[in-house]
């Protein structure tokens, strides 16, 4: 498993009490969705691209937007090697390779070019349709079946799995599963929200 999707084990006990607090600050959940409204139009893009489930990957990024650590998104940073994944998704270098988009034996410009698309908002967001892509081929998902986590208990177990390889974390799949049928999430989604212009006096 760990060579095969690079899972990463269960989250110590109280580093999931730490991310059930964080999930219930309504500010800081308000600021996610501002973020996540941003890159709303290339999630639905590759959504119908590649023809998965667009709050599967709503969730993903909303979780790990959530839960991102100070500093993740800065270059610096990233090229030392202190963090593993990078961007929105929190994907890794490794990810490109397993989709054909960078070579094993990649040079340092190579690498570096991969870090700069992981790094850029909406690339990150292909990518993370990209490995959704992979697993559910991998997992014999047939191509183009849009999952319906509400209504089928296959497609449920279905996208949590694709959220635990992705993720690693054995309470992460839960977390996607409930993000998936979130109200608010929803309402970024798929509502069409017009700018309000203030009325002349």
């Amino acid at each position: 498993m760990q060579r095969r999707f690079g899972v990463h084990g269960a989250q110590p006990r109280l580093g999931q009490l730490f991310t059930k607090g964080l999930d219930h600050l309504a500010p800081l959940k308000a600021h996610t969705l501002a973020r996540l409204e941003a890159v709303r139009p290339i999630v639905l893009e590759q959504s119908r691209k590649h023809q998965v489930n667009v709050m599967l990957m709503a969730a993903i990024l909303f979780d790990e937007m959530q839960h991102a650590k100070p500093g993740e998104d800065m270059r610096i940073l990233a090229e030392s090697g202190l963090f593993q994944d990078h961007g929105l998704a929190q994907l890794s270098i490794s990810e490109l390779q397993k989709q054909g988009k960078l070579r094993a034996n990649a040079t340092d410009a190579e690498v570096a070019a991969a870090l700069e698309k992981l790094l850029t908002p909406s690339e990150n967001v292909k990518v993370l349709a990209g490995q959704i892509v992979r697993l559910q081929k991998l997992l014999g998902v047939p191509k183009g079946h849009r999952m319906e986590v509400s209504t089928s208990r296959r497609d449920a177990k279905i996208a949590a799995t694709i959220a635990y390889l992705h993720n690693g974390k054995l309470d992460y799949p839960q977390r996607i599963l409930v993000y998936m049928q979130d109200p608010e999430l929803h309402a970024l989604i798929y509502s069409t929200r017009q700018e309000i212009v203030p009325p002349l006096i």
